[in-house]
């Protein structure tokens, strides 16, 4: 096992796995979990209690878990180490409808604390459906445990409500039962490497924060496209569509970190606080108007990369005259000093043409005057790209002069690749970072109650003028493509075109 470079380490913790045999456990928290033991980040000691309604016995748990491991990790098993994080892995048969189960996991967490001599941290991790929340919630809160706001605290996955209603009445619960700092609302987005970096390039760097504003930024457009349809989750989406599922959580978290202000201190409450600044800030539309600030799609049949695929309207558990959207893309305004007047372009999609997310600030265009004619024909403006995946860089592009006795100008690209400037160390997958922060109850990079609602404050109007407008020309755009035709004129209005970055092959 490797140790951490600042031997740093959080306190004895005992993590309550529910949904413990179900895919999240195994596709990402274990194998998240068993890559900062590897790393030589989890605590001295540490118990991993998966929690379901499945049989198993620990081993037959334990081998469930290691097929996760050698599919899913970044790392596979070697060496043994998979042997030795095993040990600490056990699990609990358990209803968690029935009322008297509960206490068995106080008495769990006794008898850690009688082995270890130490009172530990209490983890509730809630893998489960989204409507097993609120009553799991209520009976935890019946442990005496989890009284305790410094060690205990209750991690909730996304969604967090279906609209700003219900979002309200489950935050209302939430804090009901558990103090605000317990709750540690998890959008995996917020732990990609990329993303966390976004507050290093703005804030550690001279030369960014003073032109990060209005005048010097004509617009900036945010990009999460997928080559993937909505395969077996037809269920699921058909309750939720683009906006929901990407636009009110993913991408205005995205929104928030680029048109922050700057923090007095990296205090979670303080970078939360700037976050829903924003998020308050963003120009709330009526009905009437959405239809000049939102697009939305729905992909038909076709083909996808040489493959025939079915449209949405096909898929299973898909209403055959569904209207849900899987495609949208939405201009927003910040209204506020720095940003006044500034267009935030934000799109995503399935089976759209490449499997990106980047942001890309585009500045104001240099006066060119000084130069000959010939110096601008190839004249583009700055551009800075923050690229988030499958590529992990950042590219400035600027011009510079071309070889030769005349002043010809090209743009050209500076691009810092975290694989090639790191090449001997590699990035954590989003959920390591954010279980460890769970660990060492730092909460900057999960979503406050007030967060959760002023995003969704923001998608509501849209959200309404579509389901009272249902959509005529459905389906409109081909898999394979970048989305439909309105999409492209939505931004077009204001002389602009979306940017995407060529892929490797291209």
């Amino acid at each position: 096992m490797a140790s951490n470079n600042n031997n740093k380490k959080p306190k004895a913790s005992v993590i309550f796995i529910f949904g413990g045999s179900g895919d999240l456990n195994q596709r990402k928290l274990t194998p998240a979990l068993y890559n900062l033991f590897i790393d030589g980040w989890m605590p001295e000691k540490f118990a991993i209690v998966g929690l379901g309604r499945t049989q198993y016995s620990d081993d037959k748990f334990r081998d469930h878990l290691s097929k996760g491991i050698q599919e899913f990790s970044r790392r596979k098993e070697k060496n043994g180490i998979w042997k030795d994080f095993s040990q600490h892995i056990s699990y609990m048969p358990m209803d968690a409808e029935d009322d008297a189960s509960y206490k068995s996991l106080s008495d769990r967490v006794k008898e850690y604390e009688k082995d270890w001599g130490v009172n530990p941290n209490v983890i509730f991790y809630l893998a489960v459906a989204p409507q097993l929340v609120p009553d799991i919630a209520q009976k935890l809160s019946t442990i005496k445990l989890c009284s305790d706001t410094q060690t205990t605290r209750i991690v909730v996955e996304k969604p967090f409500g279906h609209d700003l209603k219900s979002a309200r009445e489950l935050n209302k619960l939430l804090t009901s039962l558990f103090d605000e700092d317990q709750i540690y609302r998890i959008d995996h987005y917020l732990g990609k490497e990329t993303v966390q970096n976004i507050l290093a390039l703005r804030f550690a760097n001279a030369m960014f924060e003073p032109i990060w504003n209005r005048n010097y930024i004509d617009h900036v457009q945010i990009t999460v496209a997928e080559t993937v349809g909505v395969e077996e989750r037809g269920g699921y989406y058909e309750q939720s569509g683009a906006l929901r599922d990407m636009v009110q959580n993913h991408i205005l978290q995205l929104l928030c970190m680029v048109a922050m202000e700057p923090p007095v201190n990296f205090e979670a409450n303080e970078i939360r606080n700037k976050k829903v600044a924003v998020l308050n800030a963003i120009r709330k539309f009526d009905r009437a108007e959405v239809q000049n600030y939102a697009v939305r799609g729905q992909y038909g049949d076709g083909w996808l990369k040489g493959k025939k695929v079915k449209g949405y309207r096909q898929e299973e558990k898909v209403n055959p005259q569904s209207n849900v959207e899987t495609y949208a893309a939405v201009k927003f305004y910040i209204d506020n000093w720095r940003w006044h007047r500034i267009p935030f372009y934000v799109r995503t999609g399935k089976y759209l043409h490449q499997k990106t997310s980047v942001i890309t600030i585009q500045f104001r265009p240099a006066p060119h005057y000084a130069f000959p004619a010939e110096a601008a024909e190839t004249w583009r403006p700055n551009r800075l790209t923050i690229s988030i995946q499958p590529e992990m860089d950042i590219r400035l592009r600027f011009q510079a002069k071309r070889p030769g006795q005349t002043m010809s100008l090209s743009p050209v690209d500076m691009i810092f690749s975290y694989t090639e400037a790191y090449p001997d160390e590699h990035e954590p997958e989003a959920y390591e970072t954010l279980l460890l922060d769970v660990m060492e109850g730092n909460p900057a990079q999960f979503m406050r109650a007030d967060q959760v609602e002023a995003a969704w404050e923001v998608v509501m109007p849209i959200i309404e003028a579509w389901e009272q407008r249902p959509p005529i020309d459905f389906p409109n755009y081909a898999p394979d493509s970048w989305g439909p035709e309105d999409a492209e004129a939505l931004i077009a209005r204001d002389g602009h075109n979306w940017i995407n970055l060529p892929t490797k092959s291209e």
